[in-house]
């Protein structure tokens, strides 16, 4: 079986359809959170995920504060950004990331996977980082109970292998943040035989004009400048 990962597109439409025309012919589509904030888009981005084929969609914690309108622990910009989105975003989007749950479990070829925005710990809101100490990577698997736990939120890629388990992070669509400002994506792969390999992936797409329709559309300048470091 081969599943897309993704996450953190942040109404980045651009970069998502670039992804979405470079994805390998996948069985699943998994999509771990923060559909919406920082970028211009949202209810196209939406649009876009929601046409998409077997699919697992998780809300992550800008999906969250766009439907709730909480912002508290939200730097300045993302906050303006949550606030704008709330105000363009239709129904229809609404109502959509109204109904998604930060967390889930599936499984591929009998191999449990369990799926988090954050973590087991937190779904929403913990960061889990590439460089995570050995019994904080056991602790987040036991957690788990999947023996392949995958993870957003961080916009870091991550491929942590631990006692014939996995913490992955398919890194961020929309707005990377590990100095590389490509879009970031991964696929899992998974054998009958109970064997699994996650490759991430890069691909370029078009900044400018993202940022362009970032500062046309009032959101603040920084969160277009961003996405040229990829930080």
């Amino acid at each position: 079986m081969r599943i897309a990962v993704i996450s953190d597109i942040h109404s980045n439409l651009e970069a998502f359809d670039t992804v979405i025309r470079n994805l390998p012919q996948y069985d699943k589509l998994i999509c771990l959170g923060d559909i919406v904030g920082y970028g211009p888009q949202p209810n196209e981005v939406i649009e876009r995920l929601a046409g998409l084929k077997s699919t697992i969609v998780l809300r992550g914690n800008h999906d969250h504060a766009v439907v709730t309108g909480v912002t508290s622990g939200f730097s300045e910009n993302a906050a303006t950004a949550v606030h704008w989105t709330r105000k363009r975003i239709n129904q229809t989007s609404l109502t959509y990331l109204s109904r998604l749950q930060p967390s889930a479990k599936t499984e591929a070829e009998g191999v449990s996977l369990g799926l988090y925005h954050g973590s087991p710990q937190n779904p929403l809101s913990e960061y889990v980082y590439p460089g995570i100490a050995a019994f904080s990577a056991k602790r987040i698997m036991d957690e788990s109970g999947a023996r392949i736990v995958l993870l957003g939120h961080t916009h870091v890629p991550m491929n942590y292998s631990l006692d014939g388990g996995m913490l992955g992070n398919p890194g961020s669509v929309g707005q990377p943040r590990d100095g590389d400002p490509r879009a970031s994506f991964a696929v899992l792969s998974v054998e009958n035989s109970g064997r699994f390999s996650l490759e991430i992936k890069r691909i370029e797409y078009n900044i400018e004009k993202v940022a362009n329709a970032i500062v046309k559309v009032g959101l603040p300048i920084f969160l277009a400048e961003r996405l040229y470091t990829g930080m």
